[in-house]
């Protein structure tokens, strides 16, 4: 009868106790359960003794058979609300407390699934509910509250409104008088701590705990040391360092006195736990101390208890013993934050140099410069909290939070996604720049299409000839070896005396630019000369038809290692193998000046005094007539020539009025044949760097503080000459370098110029050093970076050009350093530079390196330069390349703010004739417009120019189809003036030039107003552009990627409202930066995205697709690191794979004339067919593709990005944390956002 019973009531219950498949409806368990519902409240408290056993039943087969609990919690089974209810029914304790077990058992086991049904079920809330009836008895049972805690402290963290449940229900203070009175009781204590530690995860509640004597109870219980109980202290100290994330209970720590305890307890730890056997316990005090610096009272107490001095002592001993990385991590953390904070060592953070504006900006950053009263430009504002969260984070990785968010720049006005046809300038005005565009008007009628010469096009007012760019300035060029006049002859008429002879560590040897002789011998033979490089007549190098040859063979595969570059070594090694006159002994000295002293040619085209000149004179006292060894670099690099460069120096108008020229940029740079692997990181480099930057705090007298290089002191410091200090210097085109201080015998900080008229842009560096110890290694610091994460982390590796390498037949720049690391420092960045953000510090970049040679000059280079001066020689030298068949025109766009010329070329193929249909096919060839260098640091842009150009200037028939193709348009240089003055960003108008496409200004901003303008004046007369690139370089990321814009994949990142025919849209846009990743080994179409974002709606690629009408409006970016794909990947970035993506491009625009011929749009709905699933890939995978993920797997040793990140490249730099990852094999579009674009 009693079996028919149970039968009945399972029966009953049946349709509530519905389980999932498979589960036996007949389930022990599940009877005993669908008893339980039976007792209404009422049965419940009458039929104590029943529910008392059956609660036992259902705890004993949980206990023994675990199909039961999956039963009870499987998916439809009302198992869990049963319970419950039975939990809120019952009067009996025990009845309580076997209910507890029952919920303890299920919640242990498969945890995160069961707690959130648990959770879900409003347990959390009952659970509370029972504590705070439980705690209205006189006499609490201590098992029943034991019990509760425990559980709470089990499915607390599960749940997000747990501290405002128990807050709102008055849980807290039952918890904390329960621990007041059991503080004795560990047992108990323990869960009781345990809640306590979710309790304080809520801000709210963590300031309402301390106004109840919780952190004084706290440090109660973990002090004074005791190894008994350690499980007890670790959870005391976890609830501890919960409590004083709130910067009220910090205080009241500090107020308490209690920094100084938790230094003591910290040190007993690491002092008696040999073993290494508590290590949380050791953690745990060191978060503590982690949180009290967070604010500025706890910084101080903490130095004044020397805290410092005892992390830093303790985390030294733990340096050994890998597995104590958390604790030396946590202890390097605090002793930076609590390093006090120093202003850069300099009177003004504005640039050294002063350029007065013509008229100075209404608003804007500018305009705040100029308004500043003297003096205010650079203040310590050091905000309470500690600037960033780092009490969120153990490690010295302090990752940006705001690119881990959703990317909210997104352009999601629909107004702003089409694109707006509009001149915006009345033509009238626009018809001015009809005399860029001859080549649309000519008709070549008195043309003679035989002529050598006939092509020549070149604008009357285009000239960079030597003899339009005479100067008055002396220009100095850099020292070199000064031998006897007797080695040389020099006419006595052409030479200028300089004084009499001179050791090489007397003086200087000046020389004037306009006196410069460079002798080249025409009696030796050129036997040496690499094969194919005897003469420039032909027209191109060898080493350009190699390259031109190998891309006419094969289309899809493109190279440009060819054997004349990789001869290059063996021609130079031929220099000295003939007898050249160099000799080990070499004297150079620094700056060369320029003044009446002859230049020795070495090799090529050899000596007029013999084998033997030299080999004895490069001992002997030089000064007057002194020679300059000069690699024969002219025919190694047929674009490159040392008189020439001199001669186009002249002419660069410098607001420092540089006269000195750097050896690298007079000498030329040959691509080493040699890889360059990306640097392996050495585990714990950055924190070894940071604990003896600390060092300086804790051992000052080992400070030597000897300032070495000052800008801002015009006579300079005075230098001994004992070998104990570098000499430094920057003073020349493109040089970046402000003051240089000697902290140690062997360790300098540099600090970096900012832009001129600006207060901040720190990157771009190039400056030279002389008088090292040969085989010293010395330690280099640029301690006012500004950006929060850096490629130096990742691999990449400043660039050094020895001259004394040079002269021994080796001009080139090679990557260098060791012990690189990117960290923020102890220097604080002023509000007023960081956008008005307080608390802000700058960044180290360090990197150690040592010297070869005894008496070298060698300079260092953020990324290979490329000066303005260069880019006039590559100009000439181009145009000794043109043929009669090559239509080339150079014009003077406009002159820049600094008095510089800004260059415009026009290339294309001549007509075959000057017949009709000949002159109609040339003037409606397609425009393609290119641009370069709107930022001076990223000079990559321009290698990758001049790679473009010398492919277009060159004799292969993809170049003549490439010419015949298309009329390009090409602005080479479009900030002259910020190259020249070694800014990294802006103009000498203190703007970033690429965030003024949208209103230029003609006065401030010539170059994009013109540029602008020539776009303007090409859409209103209907030839608006089929291509536009702008060329850039990427400081965040690797490989080479493109942006372009897209209205359909900006809105599918938005999730905005759109209608079909806000969609509407060629796909052709896709079609160049597609072929580009199929032939170019550097290309990465992975990294290309085609987002358009609201803070980049003044940069020429918007502007140019918005208002021009530009649908292949690009910004191409070149990384200034390497590669983690393809043919390079592991290797990083040299001049000869920037030049040959440059030729890449152009050959990818010839597939697309092919690809875009009228019966071949297959492929455009290939492209649809592609992102349409690309598409669906990025809404299946992740809801939002904006999320900020480094192009980097993380390495053992946590790296510094701290998340300060509100950087000025925006361009890429805000497209350069976001990547859009669609998985994709040849369409998946990444965007990472934030560096320059």
């Amino acid at each position: 009868m009693h079996r028919q019973h149970e039968f009945d009531v399972v029966k009953m219950n049946k349709p509530k106790m519905a389980t999932e498949k498979g589960v036996p409806s007949n389930s022990r368990v599940l009877m005993l359960l669908g008893q339980l519902e039976r007792m209404n409240g009422e049965t419940m408290v009458r039929e104590v003794e029943n529910a008392r056993q059956l609660t036992l039943k259902i705890l004993h087969l949980i206990q023994t058979q675990e199909k039961s609990g999956k039963e009870i919690m499987s998916k439809g089974s009302s198992g869990m609300e049963v319970i419950l209810a039975s939990l809120e029914n019952t009067k009996d304790v025990q009845t309580t407390l076997n209910i507890l077990y029952i919920l303890s058992e299920l919640v242990t086991v498969g945890r995160g699934r069961r707690v959130g049904v648990f959770v879900s079920k409003g347990g959390t809330g009952v659970l509370f509910q029972i504590l705070i009836t439980a705690n209205k008895e006189s006499h609490p049972s201590e098992e029943l509250m034991l019990q509760l805690h425990s559980l709470l402290a089990k499915v607390g963290p599960k749940d997000r409104k747990f501290g405002v449940k128990a807050r709102l229900s008055g849980a807290l203070n039952v918890t904390i008088n329960l621990m007041k009175q059991n503080l004795q009781n560990f047992k108990l204590l323990l869960p009781c701590l345990q809640v306590l530690r979710v309790y304080s995860a809520n801000s709210v509640n963590a300031i309402s705990l301390g106004k109840s004597g919780v952190v004084e109870l706290m440090f109660k219980i973990i002090a004074p040391y005791s190894k008994k109980n350690t499980s007890l202290h670790k959870v005391a100290l976890d609830a501890l360092g919960a409590l004083l994330k709130s910067k009220t209970n910090a205080r009241r720590a500090v107020d308490g006195g209690h920094v100084p305890v938790l230094l003591a307890l910290y040190l007993d730890w690491h002092r008696n736990d040999a073993r290494h056997r508590h290590l949380l316990i050791r953690k745990g005090l060191l978060v503590c101390l982690r949180n009290i610096t967070n604010i500025k009272l706890g910084r101080k107490v903490f130095i004044e208890a020397d805290g410092m001095r005892i992390l830093y002592n303790s985390s030294t001993e733990c340096l050994p013993v890998r597995t104590l990385d958390p604790l030396v991590n946590t202890s390097s953390l605090i002793m930076r934050k609590c390093f006090p904070k120093n202003r850069l060592p300099l009177p003004t953070i504005k640039s050294a140099f002063h350029y007065q504006l013509p008229h100075v900006p209404a608003v804007g950053p500018v305009a705040q410069l100029y308004s500043q009263p003297p003096g205010v430009d650079d203040v310590v504002d050091e905000s309470d909290d500690n600037e960033e969260a780092e009490g969120d984070t153990d490690t010295e990785n302090d990752e940006d939070d705001k690119d881990h968010t959703a990317n909210d720049d997104i352009e999601t006005d629909l107004n702003k996604l089409h694109p707006i046809k509009s001149p915006g300038r009345p033509f009238e005005e626009l018809r001015s720049y009809e005399r860029f565009f001859l080549e649309l008007y000519e008709d070549f009628q008195g043309h003679n299409f035989e002529c050598p010469k006939a092509a020549s096009t070149k604008s009357s007012s285009a000239s960079f000839s030597s003899s339009s760019i005479r100067s008055t300035q002396p220009v100095i060029v850099p020292t070199a070896q000064a031998l006897s006049p007797m080695n040389v002859p020099i006419e006595d008429s052409e030479r200028e005396h300089t004084g009499p002879s001179t050791t090489p560590t007397d003086a200087l040897t000046s020389l004037k630019l306009d006196t410069i002789h460079l002798t080249k011998d025409q009696e030796k033979k050129v036997g040496f000369i690499p094969e194919g490089h005897t003469a420039l007549s032909s027209g191109l190098s060898s080493q350009g038809q190699a390259i031109e040859q190998e891309l006419a063979r094969v289309l899809e595969c493109v190279s440009l290692e060819q054997e004349g570059t990789l001869n290059a070594e063996e021609g130079l090694k031929g220099v000295r193998q003939e007898g050249s006159p160099i000799t080990a002994a070499r004297h150079i000295h620094s700056p060369l000046l320029l003044g009446g002293i002859a230049t020795l040619r070495v090799g090529g085209q050899g000596s007029n005094c013999g084998s033997d000149c030299g080999s004895e004179g490069a001992d002997d006292e030089g000064g007057e007539g002194a020679v300059l060894e000069v690699p024969d670099t002219a025919a190694l690099l047929p674009l490159h020539d040392p008189d020439l460069y001199v001669e186009m120096v002249k002419g660069t108008h410098s607001v420092p009025q540089y006269a000195e020229v750097a050896y690298p940029d007079y000498f030329g740079h040959i691509a080493p044949t040699f890889r360059e692997p990306l640097l392996e990181r050495v585990y714990g480099v950055q924190r070894s760097k940071i604990f003896q930057d600390i060092e300086r705090l804790i051992h000052p007298n080992d400070i030597l503080d000897k300032v070495v290089y000052d800008l801002d002191i015009p006579s300079g410091p005075v230098i001994e000459e004992n070998g104990e200090s570098l000499k430094f210097n920057s003073q020349f085109e493109s040089g970046n370098l402000r003051k240089a201080v000697q902290i140690r015998k062997y360790e300098y900080d540099l600090v970096l110029n900012s832009d001129i008229n600006s207060n901040h842009y720190h990157q771009w560096l190039y400056f030279e050093v002389s008088s090292m110890r040969v085989g010293t290694t010395y330690r280099f610091n640029i301690i006012n970076c500004e950006k929060s994460n850096s490629q130096f982390n990742y691999g990449m590796q400043v660039l050094m050009y020895s001259v004394q390498e040079a002269i021994s037949g080796r001009p080139q720049w090679v990557r260098t350093g060791t012990d690189i690391c990117y960290y923020k420092n102890h220097f604080a960045r002023s509000s007023i530079a960081a956008g008005g953000q307080k608390g802000k510090s700058y960044f180290t970049l360090t990197f150690s390196t040592s010297f070869n040679h005894k008496d070298d000059v060698c300079y260092f280079a953020y990324h290979y330069p490329y000066t303005y001066s260069t880019l006039k020689m590559h100009l000439s030298k181009l145009e000794a390349l043109r043929t009669p068949q090559i239509y080339l025109r150079q014009d003077i766009l406009c002159e820049t703010l600094g008095g510089n010329s800004c260059p415009l070329l026009t290339i294309t193929a001549m007509p075959e004739s000057n017949s009709n249909d000949h002159i109609c096919q040339f003037r409606n060839r397609p425009m393609i417009f290119l641009s370069a260098r709107v930022h001076p640091g990223e000079t990559n842009a321009s290698w990758v120019m001049k790679g473009t150009l010398e492919f277009l200037m060159g004799m292969s028939p993809l170049a003549a189809s490439l010419r015949e193709a298309y009329i390009f348009k090409i602005v080479p240089m479009l900030n002259p003036d910020g190259v020249i003055n070694g800014n990294h960003r802006c103009s000498l108008s203190g703007e970033d030039l690429n965030r003024q496409w949208q209103n230029p200004n003609p006065e401030l901003h010539p170059t994009i107003y013109h540029t602008k303008g020539l776009l303007q004046y090409l859409a209103h007369i209907q030839r608006a552009p089929l291509v536009f690139c702008d060329y850039h370089g990427h400081s965040r990321k690797k490989n080479v990627f493109m942006y372009g814009c897209s209205v359909k994949e900006t809105v599918w990142q938005s999730n905005i409202n759109a209608t079909s025919s806000d969609l509407q849209e060629d796909l052709g846009y896709r079609t160049l930066p597609k072929i580009l990743s199929q032939i170019a080994p550097a290309f990465s179409m992975a990294s290309c995205s085609f987002v358009v974002e609201r803070s980049k709606e003044s940069t020429a690629r918007v502007v140019v697709w918005r208002e021009i009408g530009v649908q292949r409006s690009y910004t191409m970016e070149s990384t200034l690191c390497g590669c983690d794909q393809g043919k390079y990947k592991g290797l990083q970035i040299g001049t000869r794979e920037l030049e040959e993506m440059g030729a890449q491009f152009c050959v990818a625009l010839l597939r697309l004339k092919r690809l875009t011929g009228l019966h071949n749009h297959q492929h455009l709905l290939d492209l649809e067919s592609d992102i349409i699933g690309t598409q669906s890939k990025v809404v299946s995978s992740c809801p939002t593709t904006y999320v900020m993920e480094e192009d980097e797997p993380s390495f053992l040793e946590a790296i510094d990005y701290s998340a300060e990140s509100n950087d000025e490249d925006v361009e890429p730099e805000n497209e350069q944390g976001v990547e859009v990852q669609e998985n994709l094999d040849q369409l998946s579009d990444s965007d990472n956002h934030r560096d320059l674009c």
